[in-house]
């Protein structure tokens, strides 16, 4: 009898594969959870920097913006950056300004309808810029109107100090919901290159522009510079002619890549 039991007993085991699929089930099963959550996060992560890689490498730079006066070569030097870097050029609303023309016939009539129209503008511009995906370059930010153009259009008597208040508050406003630019490229440039630059590109509405004013508006830019807190990139624009001399370009594109990416 004990001879046909052994034989039974160790049958038994050998065929009786649940017990062993059990036992494995058991730490499976928890295991298997975990893993399906680290790669669900992992899988979430990855289409995050897959999104990210191609628009900010090096530092998550998404947003260079440049400033300086009228003339100073703002929009050239946007389109030459963008097209170097592969970057999303945006443009100051010029053309399609309903005001514009009308500020340079009559500037005190006009000067608080143009500086608004620009605010509301620029605002729209930077909410789709913090929206997208893309490393954007942009033609004179929206600090600009608010620290320079509107402070000296008040300064000269050109708008009135309700509409400056009423101004600055929107400003304000404006200002909390927005960030600062990853970097500043701030064009310094003298009255006499600003005109000479402004001359070249004969823009009608800019003939009456008055040299106290252009003047005005460079006094106003350093005072705000000097307390600029943010990266800032400054480039000479009486020294570098980057329009028009390719090695006054290279210079200026192996500083924006120092101070954005450390290369130089």
């Amino acid at each position: 009898m004990e001879k046909t039991k052994k034989p039974v007993k160790a049958a038994k085991p050998a065929k009786a594969t649940p017990p062993k699929k059990a036992a494995k089930a058991a730490p499976v099963k928890p295991a298997s959870k975990v893993a399906a959550v680290r790669t669900e996060k992992a899988t979430e992560v990855h289409k995050v920097q897959e999104k990210k890689a191609p628009v900010v490498p090096k530092g998550q730079i998404h947003h260079i913006a440049i400033a300086g006066n009228i003339g100073a070569g703002k929009s050239t030097l946007t389109a030459l950056l963008a097209k170097h870097f592969n970057w999303t050029p945006n443009f100051e609303d010029v053309e399609n300004n309903p005001y514009l023309n009308d500020f340079y016939e009559d500037m005190p009539r006009w000067s608080f309808n143009l500086q608004v129209f620009f605010l509301n503008s620029r605002f729209r511009q930077i909410i789709d810029i913090q929206k997208g995906v893309d490393t954007v370059i942009q033609d004179r930010t929206i600090h600009e109107d608010a620290c320079i153009f509107a402070p000296n259009l008040h300064t000269m008597g050109l708008m009135s100090t309700r509409d400056f208040e009423n101004y600055t508050r929107l400003y304000e406003t404006i200002s909390s919901l927005i960030r600062p630019p990853d970097l500043l490229i701030y064009l310094k440039a003298s009255v006499p290159t600003l005109v000479n630059q402004i001359q070249k590109r004969g823009r009608e509405y800019e003939d009456n522009l008055r040299l106290d004013y252009l003047k005005r508006l460079n006094e106003f830019y350093e005072k705000w510079i000097a307390s600029y807190t943010g990266r800032l990139l400054i480039i000479d624009v009486d020294q570098c002619n980057f329009a028009e001399e390719e090695e006054a370009l290279s210079e200026v594109v192996n500083k924006v890549s120092g101070e954005l990416y450390g290369l130089f």
